[in-house]
């Protein structure tokens, strides 16, 4: 049987492709952040609905899952940041090394990982709990590595964790407390939650790319530079996948879970990004926001090509085979 492509591997190049010549701006671009935070409410309400107490409340005590991710995000990654530091100057650009290693410092991004955690078969409550504490763990540790890292000064209103909490936690709480009179139909049509799931990921790639379209910040370097600063950021997200593919199977966790962790730690979040660049680098130019917006853009297309390979890997395992055979 020929394996269908997901929808999503041709959806994302087409929306960079019209990003580029057409970047949300205005009203426009006010209406798209309002539908993406409507379409993202609404995959994290589905998830509520679809998924028990139980479950959910298992997924909150797994700390070894949490740890693993925490330790990627905010040690595995700021080391490897440094690393980038050494590269010469001749070479990257310090502003463009300074971005790599902000980047490095970044929280998961929580849509995103648990949409691709969900395609994949991973453990999605696991993804939900661990995602959102790195987001909110970042909140805080984001600026103080950056200070520590960069030499850096400046702060972040911590009204970024109520803003987390609206937009991601309040939907799945709600979800939850509706669940015994929609969480029968939600798990009826999971086609919905899958539509939902993609749509997520296709609009906040359409506002990442605009916006450094719009800022000009694809504009601002030489195309010798910028080959350097994608083979960067390239290398770090797979270096990053090949260590969470491999160092928790040796841990002995279940696929699910390493699923899991792939995503929560592999993903950066350029929501919580550029709003903290705005305050930390004040006196630096948009080119520290170069390497935020291509890592974006690679974990968005690496990722949703990967999970889309995990999920059919999945079903092609739990298909029942014929009469007398066994799976491996």
């Amino acid at each position: 049987m020929t394996r269908r492509t997901d929808p999503l591997l041709v959806l994302i190049p087409l929306t960079v492709c019209v990003a580029v010549p057409l970047p949300a701006r205005g009203v426009w671009l006010v209406g798209v952040e309002h539908v993406t935070g409507v379409v993202i409410g609404l995959m994290f309400f589905l998830y509520g609905a679809r998924l028990s107490g139980a479950e959910v409340a298992e997924a909150s005590r797994h700390w070894r899952l949490h740890g693993v991710v925490l330790a990627t995000t905010f040690v595995l990654f700021p080391l490897l940041g440094l690393a980038v530091q050494l590269v010469p100057g001749g070479l990257l650009p310090r502003e463009q090394a300074l971005g790599v290693l902000f980047l490095c410092c970044l929280p998961s991004t929580v849509q995103a990982a648990v949409a691709f955690t969900s395609m994949a078969g991973g453990n999605v409550p696991a993804a939900i709990c661990s995602a959102a504490l790195s987001n909110m763990t970042g909140v805080v540790v984001t600026p103080v590595l950056t200070g520590v890292l960069m030499s850096a000064h400046g702060g972040v209103s911590l009204g970024a964790i109520g803003d987390v909490a609206v937009r991601l936690m309040l939907p799945f709480v709600l979800g939850q407390a509706v669940r015994r009179w929609i969480g029968g139909w939600v798990a009826r049509h999971r086609a919905l939650l899958s539509v939902v799931d993609r749509g997520s990921v296709v609009l906040v790639a359409y506002l990442g790319v605009g916006r450094g379209v719009v800022t000009g910040t694809w504009r601002m370097l030489s195309p010798g530079v910028l080959g350097v600063l994608v083979a960067v950021v390239v290398s770090l997200l797979a270096l990053v996948l090949l260590t969470t593919a491999t160092v928790p199977r040796r841990l002995g966790f279940g696929l699910g879970d390493r699923i899991t962790m792939m995503f929560c730690g592999s993903n950066k979040s350029v929501a919580t990004g550029l709003p903290m660049a705005g305050v930390l680098f004040a006196d630096h130019g948009v080119g520290v926001l170069l390497p935020v917006l291509l890592y974006h853009m690679c974990q968005l297309v690496t990722c949703a090509w990967l999970a889309t390979r995990l999920g059919h890997t999945g079903h092609e395992r739990n298909r029942p085979g014929p009469p007398g055979v066994r799976g491996v």
